[in-house]
């Protein structure tokens, strides 16, 4: 199993590299992957901020890449309940990884001072 960082997924993605794209095309669909959370959420901080992609392109796009079944991530499910709650509020993404780890356990209690999260589980 290997890691990549996020250069790899947004060359894989953007395409605006075509020798690193076949590289990481390569690597992407052809090996197991260990994606871990903190690289996803660098993903969606760059694909937004840098590229000014649309939260819900950003999210079909990568909701579409954590089903590959050669990418294995540790909480799948909350990654992907992650992106639905990005998608429909106006926070980052690492406040919605927040979010859907709370809701994914019943005995987290979130502590925080963000009144859009508390408005956000609170629902």
């Amino acid at each position: 199993m290997a890691l990549i960082d996020a250069n790899y997924i947004l060359r894989y993605l953007l395409r605006d590299n075509n020798r690193q794209f076949l590289l990481s095309k390569e690597v992407i669909e052809n090996q197991e992957i260990l994606l871990t959370d903190f690289i996803l959420a660098e993903v969606v901080y760059v694909l937004e901020k840098v590229f000014s992609i649309p939260r819900d392109v950003i999210k079909s796009t990568l909701e579409n890449l954590v089903r590959y079944q050669n990418l294995k991530m540790v909480n799948k499910s909350t990654i992907l309940e992650s992106l639905k709650i990005y998608s429909k509020n106006r926070i980052d993404f690492a406040d919605s990884l927040l979010i859907a780890y709370h809701n994914s356990s019943a005995t987290t209690k979130l502590h925080t001072f963000y009144k859009k999260i508390l408005k956000i589980i609170s629902k």
